[in-house]
This record gives C-alpha cells, sequence and structure tokens, in this order.
C-alpha cells in the first residue's frame, strides 16, 4: 500500500459495483461547483482492477469521478492501494462513511468569515447547507443563542440525525411522552425543543436505572 498520489486517465477508473455511498443531485451539483471554482479536489482512492489489466477500481470517490467526468478533465489524481478483495470491502463500508462532525461554535464563526465575502445564497450554492439553514446559523451570532453556544465545549458537536423506525401505537406513545417532555422546555425551535425533550425522557430512563446497561 502507498501513498503516492498519480494522475491517471479518467477512462481507466472503474466503480465498485458495491460501493454503498449516495449523494442527492442537490449536493453534487454543489461538489461540481467547487471543484469547477477551485479546481482543486481529494484525490481518489483505487486499487488495481482486478479483472482489468490498467484499470483501476475506485474505493473513495466515485462522486468526485463523476465530477471530474461531467467537468471535462482528461485525468483525475489519485492514491493507488494494492489491496485484497477483503480489505476492499471493509475500505467501502468505513472510508465513506467515518467521519467528524461540526463544532457549532466554529462552524459560526467560519460561516460569518465566508458570509463577509458571500451572500448565503451564493454560499449555498457551494456549502451542503441550504440558503435558509446558512442564514439562521449567522443570525445566532448576533442574538442570545450565541452566549451559550461559545460556553459548548470544543468536544461537543452541532446536530446529528437520529433514524429509526416505528408503527403507528410507538409513534403515538412517544409523541405524547414528547409533548409532556417539552411543555416547560425554552429552546429557539421545536425541532430543538423536541430533541432536549427527548434527550430528558432518555436521561431519566437512565436516571431510575442507576445508569446501568441491561
Amino acid at each position: 500500500m502507498t501513498n503516492e498520489i498519480k494522475s491517471i486517465a479518467i477512462d481507466r477508473f472503474v466503480p465498485h459495483p458495491d460501493n454503498p455511498n449516495r449523494m442527492s443531485k442537490a449536493n453534487f451539483a454543489k461538489l461540481v461547483r467547487n471543484i469547477e471554482r477551485t479546481d482543486r479536489y481529494e484525490p481518489l482512492v483505487v486499487r488495481p482492477y482486478p479483472q482489468k489489466l490498467g484499470r483501476f477500481q475506485i474505493i473513495n470517490g466515485y462522486h468526485r469521478w463523476q465530477a471530474l467526468k461531467e467537468l471535462g478533465y482528461k485525468t483525475a489524481d489519485a492514491i493507488v492501494w494494492d489491496i485484497d478483495d477483503q480489505q476492499t470491502d471493509m475500505l467501502l463500508a468505513t472510508l465513506n462513511r467515518l467521519s467528524g462532525c461540526d463544532v457549532l461554535d466554529k462552524k459560526l464563526t467560519l460561516l460569518a468569515r465566508l458570509n463577509k465575502r458571500m451572500e448565503a445564497g451564493e454560499l449555498a450554492k457551494l456549502l451542503p447547507q441550504t440558503k435558509k439553514q446558512i442564514e439562521r446559523l449567522i443570525s445566532m451570532l448576533n442574538t442570545r443563542q450565541w452566549q451559550s453556544v461559545s460556553k459548548v465545549s470544543v468536544s461537543q458537536c452541532s446536530a446529528n440525525p437520529l433514524v429509526f423506525f416505528v408503527n403507528d401505537k410507538q409513534q403515538q406513545t412517544i409523541e405524547k411522552a414528547l409533548q409532556l417532555a417539552e411543555h416547560n422546555l425554552n429552546q429557539p425551535t421545536r425541532a430543538a425543543k423536541r430533541a432536549a425533550a427527548l434527550t430528558q425522557i432518555a436521561q431519566h430512563y437512565f436516571d431510575q436505572s442507576g445508569g446501568h446497561a441491561r
């Protein structure tokens, strides 16, 4: 395995059929605009394609490869790793998914700095956030919310999604519990109030169980 970056002809890359990573059309358009604007991108991670000599199978960077093709690039920078199928599967399962998260106060500072040079609408064409999300985050700098944000530990991150599926009866029970828990919570938005309510319910159960997993 080597970390040497090579320039490889764009048509010599082959996407892995089991790559689980997907990107929305909106975010893909932003990726294209970013590369077009800066002419910079993270090198692809590939391996020699087992079935075809001279070809390279993409492990990480499929969407960057697609964006480069759309922009008319003839070559792409890539790191070539000599790895077997098992190692490739492990990387496919992790490389596209292992990532950090944003520390909110640092994120706000960055957005504010960018906003001095670009309007929210222009930033939304390049960043993952929508125009409204950017405007809402920027507005936090001029409200009392920033005072509480500035006290947040750097180890804490901004919102992370939780996704799970429930049946109708479970949903009704959860909704009733959230309504009761969020009644007296002082949060700026309904989403924040519900998040705090869910945390409060979980903390109550944790306290009742004595802090031990069952």
